[in-house]
């Protein structure tokens, strides 16, 4: 049997296994087409640092390949942020530099095998499940406040609309 090596990045509370290519949050697969996923992957893996526009087309898109880059890298990363849950305006996991590239901020541990994980920025066991927590919490207030907002809107929508309607009576009568 041979040997296989296992390449996993934890962040929050998803994991990026390179080998199956998967994204997974609380061991759920998440739907991410090939091209965000190969983003997300160069992103995470140089973590911490500036991936330029360049460095990403080359490494997406090789000489030879025709594309609208400026679309498809942008059209990757909304892909990306949406199954995070992470926003452009505050990001947690990327970062947009205009012009000039994108940057994992996120903390993260990296598995060289599952059952050892090498911590990438530093830390206990310990730290690493308080870190995961702690993400965990600020993913849960973003989606709570999402549909805060989504349930303000559609409560003024709906006022706005008796609103209407009652002037419209009056106006009738």
């Amino acid at each position: 049997m041979a040997s296989q090596t296992l390449e996993t990045f934890r962040f929050g509370e998803f994991d990026l296994d390179v080998d199956a290519g998967e994204l997974r949050r609380n061991n759920r697969r998440l739907k991410l087409q090939p091209q965000p996923f190969k983003l997300l992957l160069l992103l995470v893996r140089r973590a911490g640092s500036l991936v330029s526009r360049e460095e990403i087309r080359a490494e997406l898109w090789p000489d030879g390949t025709f594309v609208d880059f400026d679309q498809s890298v942008n059209f990757s990363i909304k892909q990306i942020r949406d199954v995070l849950g992470d926003s452009a305006e505050r990001p947690l996991y990327i970062e947009t530099v205009p012009k000039r590239g994108h940057r994992f901020i996120a903390p993260m541990t990296r598995a060289a095998e599952a059952t050892h994980p090498v911590v990438v920025p530093g830390g206990t066991a310990t730290g690493i499940r308080l870190e995961k927590a702690l993400w965990t919490n600020i993913a849960e207030l973003r989606i709570a406040e999402t549909r805060r907002r989504r349930h303000t809107t559609i409560a003024l929508a709906g006022l706005l609309a008796l609103a209407a309607g009652v002037v419209l009576f009056v106006w009738l009568r």
